[in-house]
């Protein structure tokens, strides 16, 4: 058993997917047509970090419901980890490209850690050894 899919809510799917290729650096491994339980057209789009079996759903927020939950799905709490082997290196990549870091690096005892933000605001912890 294992844990295939998580879904982010996102306000569009191309920034979205922009942002988790070409930033993060995941791999988009499907983007076909699909649509919505009352027939409605939507895209099924999941990237994944490289070598991944869990990966993450993108889906287009459909409706006010959802719209409200875009960026805060966790309540305003970090709600995703991401774990690297280079923190440093990884950690300056991301700010050069323009990612928000709410919070900075910092060592705890677990490794190496900082807060940043998502295309849709949600919080991550990226995750380094110490």
């Amino acid at each position: 058993m294992h844990l295939d899919l998580v879904t982010v809510v996102v306000a569009e799917y191309d920034p979205a997917i922009e942002f988790f290729t070409r930033v993060l650096g995941f791999e988009l491994t499907e983007d076909r047509p699909s649509t919505t339980t009352d027939g409605r057209p939507k895209r099924w789009v999941v990237v994944r970090p490289p070598g991944a079996r869990t990966g993450i759903l993108l889906a287009r927020a459909d409706g006010e419901r959802q719209a409200a939950a875009v960026g805060d799905q966790v309540a305003g709490r970090v709600g995703f980890f991401l774990r690297v082997d280079d923190f440093e290196a990884t950690h300056r990549r991301l700010t050069e490209a323009g990612v928000t870091f709410v919070r900075p690096a910092r060592t705890e005892p677990y490794g190496r850690v900082a807060v940043f933000l998502d295309i849709a605001g949600n919080r991550w912890d990226l995750l380094g050894p110490a």
